[in-house]
């Protein structure tokens, strides 16, 4: 996975208005069956789009915009999954930026077009499947540029357009390339299990690496009760005996969205990717459990996908990891929420921040609230954020000896709502306190921080019985 979704952008030497819409970047992610690709947009648009054959392509004309992807006219992305082998992006004309996917063979697409950040999401997948969830993990997503010249136009036979969800307009087939003219590309490689380090300008320099403590040998594996929880009762998860084996572990913003920034200018998002990837190495390494980032690089990742993320990998936990603001500076350390109703006026005011980026109507929204009454999830919720406010509680403490405990709380969190295993909200910290932002600023005690947050992992495993070692997951598919 790339450092950034978005190409380098370039500033025409004439063209419309600095206010007209722009191609900004595209992703794509890969998903068997299923090939969902985001065209981000700089602001509103009209978009056209066509199906043709011969061979089998999908062009989307978007209308309004200047594509903003580098200095070549062509840029192309490699795909090469067993759905659409490449990506071709080019200005078409002065107002209208041409995408065109070209496939492996015939498809079926849904096109739809999304707020917050703008964007057009293009879904391909194999004929007669169904539809992927509506979030996809992003264990195999990709960025490319590719100098490749233009192929000599050739005329296409148009196959007629499908219904879409979105209101297409349909347009006449425009000459397209012949398959011959187009250079081979080779099929993407999978991307390495453990990500690439993100680059952020150093805060101070990083210590020595120190190895990590000995674990107390290999996770326990023996078959043990699980104990009941904080209120002393079991829920359904304790009395079937359910593990954690794969953990989804959500930084905070990304991209565009900064999340908030400290006096010095010590953003959310990038001190929250920071600790997410120390606490994923620690999991790794010391449960032996599987790790699963919602992103692993300074990208935008919308709410609603954050927890269908963890749905479509079956993840056990999802823990969402986020930095704190308030007006007033002096308030220190850390804060876990669970997904709940409140009607605590803090509380509802660090969920209004947290989903300020989200784009759902009352309409849409309906479907999800319900999912916030079951009991099961609620439970253990609430137990799993217990144990990681406990942890960070105890870390704060020697950080800072100001710090109360600020205890566990509930809000009605829209990354949370969809995920369906038990999913916390981490504050780990108030940047708007000065002394607190020096010390999040330092690597070690990041890592305090990332320790604290699995020291909460490990307890909630541990209350279950024991932890499912990762490599027993790839011999159960049917997980």
């Amino acid at each position: 996975m790339l450092a950034s979704p978005s190409l380098p952008a370039q500033t025409p030497a004439a063209g419309p208005p600095a206010q007209t819409p722009a191609v900004t970047s595209i992703r794509f992610w890969s998903l068997g069956n299923t090939t969902r690709v985001a065209v981000e947009v700089s602001g509103e648009v009209r978009i056209k789009y066509q199906t043709l054959t011969s061979p089998d392509r999908i062009a989307v004309d978007i209308s309004e915009a200047r594509m903003r992807l580098g200095d070549k006219a062509l840029h192309v992305v490699k795909v090469g999954d067993k759905l659409v082998r490449q990506i071709r992006v080019a200005q078409k004309d002065a107002l209208v930026t041409r995408v065109v996917l070209d496939l492996e063979g015939p498809v079926e697409q849904e096109i739809s077009q999304l707020a917050n950040p703008s964007r057009i999401m293009i879904e391909v997948r194999a004929p007669g499947q169904r539809s992927a969830p509506a979030v996809v993990s992003q264990s195999r997503t990709a960025v490319e540029k590719i100098d490749a010249a233009p192929p000599k136009p050739e005329p296409a036979k148009p196959e007629p357009a499908r219904p879409e969800p979105v209101k297409p307009e349909p347009v006449k087939p425009e000459p397209q390339p012949p398959p011959k003219a187009r250079p081979e590309i080779a099929k993407a490689e999978p991307p390495p299990s453990k990500p690439e380090p993100v680059t952020r300008p150093p805060l101070e320099p990083e210590p020595t690496p120190q190895p990590l403590p000995p674990s107390s040998g290999a996770p326990d594996n023996t078959p043990r009760a699980a104990r009941p929880n904080a209120q002393g009762s079991r829920s359904l998860t304790r009395a079937l005996g359910l593990k954690i084996g794969r953990v989804v572990l959500d930084a905070g913003h990304g991209g565009n969205d900064h999340g908030t920034t400290g006096p010095t200018g010590l953003a959310e998002k990038d001190l929250v990717l920071d600790v997410t990837l120390r606490l994923g190495a620690l999991i790794q390494q010391r449960l032996g459990a599987e790790v699963i980032y919602t992103r692993d690089s300074d990208v935008y990742v919308p709410l609603e996908e954050r927890g269908a993320i963890a749905n479509q990998t079956k993840a056990d936990l999802f823990l969402s990891i986020h930095a704190n603001s308030s007006s007033i500076k002096a308030i220190s350390g850390a804060e876990v929420y669970y997904l709940n109703f409140t009607n605590s006026k803090e509380s509802l005011d660090v969920a209004a921040r947290e989903n300020a980026s989200h784009g759902k109507s009352i309409f849409e929204l309906r479907e999800l609230i319900q999912k916030i009454a079951l009991k099961d999830k609620l439970e253990e919720s609430q137990e799993f954020a217990g144990r990681v406010q406990s942890a960070l509680y105890s870390t704060w403490t020697k950080m800072n000896p100001a710090t109360r405990n600020r205890g566990v709380k509930k809000a009605p969190f829209v990354v949370l709502i969809g995920a369906s295993m038990p999913a916390v909200l981490a504050e780990i910290g108030f940047v708007s306190n000065p002394r607190d932002e020096i010390l999040l600023k330092k690597p070690d005690q990041r890592q305090r921080i990332a320790e604290a947050l699995f020291k909460g992992i490990q307890q909630y495993a541990s209350g279950l019985g024991q932890t499912q070692r990762a490599a027993l997951l790839d011999q159960n598919p049917t997980r």
